[in-house]
């Protein structure tokens, strides 16, 4: 059956919000997105049934762990992980990423080599370079052509070597949207015996994740930006968790995923995650039966969340294309991004842009006046900005679709931006 967005929306309270009478409109998404009741119903009953630290003999504290172990098997579902031991749990994406950085750092030495990139988000920059002058490791940076907003991978192939350790790649960028081939980097920095670091935040809310197929070795994403609350999840191969020294406190565990998981958790945080997964399973069982056949090698949540995002792609892909074409047909608006109708595979719904004429700040002002929610800047994406010749212009101003909206949203957009432009 056809996506039902009607259905879909009813599951957002916020949807429903207005300000003075006026809808919002939430283009802000790869910022953060809105979340489900179902996520919201996990979160508070956690806090009222499970309130609790781990390792007691009574409810509380019982059912905490259950949720604890819920959440892994659900992460574990949602990134075809082998098993739930390799899900690690922490503030965020970046939080994590600076963590295991250090713990990958007893590993390195002077003179050895890291390859990052100028398409990245500043998580998966700044830990590397802070651990590269802490270390005397060589940076290698892999560029993307700005004409075509892709990596050329015979670029990669040039400055992988015997002394490259790591190798740290986002799977899209949350600037131009653009979504790599991060198995073949994978494949390509692996022959070359280098660790592959892969950051999903922005990939996560718009296609199905396969830690097994992209053959890299950590993976991190982010629960809010796919649905569920500020939670952040980091997948490891289990052989490098066990052998990795984690940095912890001396009565923490010393097995496991829990090593790295520093401090008390959020265990409703943990709730939310695992309803978010979910959230995309009851998509995937009810509207998206026909992706069924396309994933037979699953089964029960780990098919339905792969059919969901099927689906979901194809719906979002259409009011990306309606964006961009809508862009295209203003004064001076230049996407930074793949525009082909061709390539669209190649890209999440996160559309960024300039115009010679007004500064992103002041686009996003325009459109919170109209209540469109949107952002501006460098979002965190410095290297792209950089590379785009962008940061003495203010970034660009960035509209980032979900599954949950729609069409007559796009439309709305695109009139307020004509009556600025």
């Amino acid at each position: 059956m056809p996506i039902d967005i009607d259905a879909i929306r009813a599951q957002f309270p916020s949807l429903a919000v207005t300000d003075d009478n006026r809808a919002r409109i939430y283009f802000d998404n790869p910022g953060g997105t809105q979340v489900p009741q179902i996520v919201i119903d996990r979160m508070t009953d956690c806090l009222i049934r499970n309130n609790a630290n781990l390792g007691g003999y009574f409810a509380t504290s019982i059912g905490a762990g259950a949720i604890m172990d819920g959440a892994r098997s659900a992460m574990a579902d949602f990134l075809n992980a082998a098993s739930p031991d390799e899900i690690v749990f922490g503030q965020n994406m970046t939080t994590l990423t600076f963590s295991m950085s250090r713990s990958l750092g007893r590993r390195f030495g002077p003179g050895d080599e890291i390859v990052l990139t100028r398409m990245d988000h500043d998580g998966n920059v700044s830990p590397w370079l802070l651990l590269a002058r802490d270390l005397g490791l060589t940076v290698k940076w892999l560029d993307f052509n700005p004409e075509t907003f892709e990596f050329d991978l015979p670029d990669l192939a040039k400055l992988l070597g015997p002394k490259t350790r790591l190798v740290a790649v986002n799977h899209a960028s949350n600037a131009t949207g653009t979504i790599n081939d991060v198995k073949a980097i994978s494949r390509m920095a692996k022959e070359a015996g280098a660790l592959v670091y892969v950051d999903s935040v922005q990939y996560a809310p718009h296609g199905s994740i396969d830690v097994q197929d992209i053959g890299c070795d950590f993976l991190v994403c982010s629960a809010y930006k796919f649905f569920g609350p500020h939670q952040g999840i980091l997948w490891g191969r289990a052989d490098l968790l066990e052998e990795l020294e984690a940095y912890k406190v001396r009565p923490a565990a010393s097995a496991g995923p829990e090593k790295f998981e520093t401090g008390t958790q959020s265990h409703e945080g943990m709730a939310g995650v695992t309803a978010a997964v979910d959230y995309f399973a009851g998509i995937g069982a009810t509207m998206a039966k026909e992706h069924h056949t396309r994933h037979a090698g699953f089964s029960g949540r780990r098919r339905d969340v792969r059919a969901a995002m099927d689906l979901l792609f194809a719906y979002e892909t259409s009011l990306a294309e309606r964006l961009i074409d809508g862009l295209k047909t203003l004064p001076d608006v230049t996407v930074q991004g793949i525009t082909a109708p061709e390539a669209m595979a190649r890209r999440v719904p996160t559309i960024s842009f300039i115009t010679p004429h007004h500064a992103p700040r002041e686009l996003a002002a325009a459109l919170a006046g109209q209540n469109v929610f949107a952002w501006s800047g460098h979002n965190y994406a410095v290297e792209v900005i950089d590379r785009l010749g962008l940061a003495e212009r203010g970034g660009v101003l960035r509209l980032g679709l979900a599954h949950y909206n729609t069409a007559a949203e796009v439309d709305f957009v695109l009139d307020a931006l004509r009556r600025v432009l």
